[in-house]
């Protein structure tokens, strides 16, 4: 199937796009998975505030929230990234922009694919994941 890449309330073009598309595609066929429709939607806080509000219920700030649509072993959801937030947390953990963005765009994969981030061995176990991914890039 494939991936869509999209902007919402946000002027942003998103850098080698095709490779990262093949990169994701790659990540699902390794966690045993098939691609379906997925779609990374940039937005900017407000929106994703709203969004978050709205749907989950958590009046924070967060720099991604996954709508899984999955069936079965074929990925299929809704990413949505804030991209003013990657910017923020790419400062704070001293790290390229870049290089955040694809980990937070592997998390919200690794999500669907049925990682969870509620405990701490859950957390450990996806940023095991998604360092891995990074790596394969």
């Amino acid at each position: 199937m494939a991936i869509s890449i999209q902007q919402q309330d946000i002027r942003f073009k998103l850098k080698q796009s095709n490779t990262i598309k093949a990169w994701i595609k790659k990540i699902i066929v390794l966690e045993k998975k098939k691609c379906g429709q997925l779609n990374f939607v940039f937005t900017n806080d407000e929106t994703l505030l709203k969004t978050n509000i709205e749907f989950l219920k958590h009046n924070t700030y967060t720099d991604i929230i996954t709508f899984d649509y999955c069936e079965g072993s074929v990925i299929n959801g809704d990413v949505l990234i804030s991209v003013e937030r990657v910017e923020e947390n790419a400062k704070k953990f001293k790290t390229s922009f870049d290089e955040e963005l694809k980990r937070v765009m592997i998390h919200g994969v690794l999500h669907l694919c049925g990682y969870m981030d509620k405990t701490k061995k859950d957390i450990a176990t996806i940023r095991k994941k998604e360092a891995s991914a990074l790596a394969r890039f």
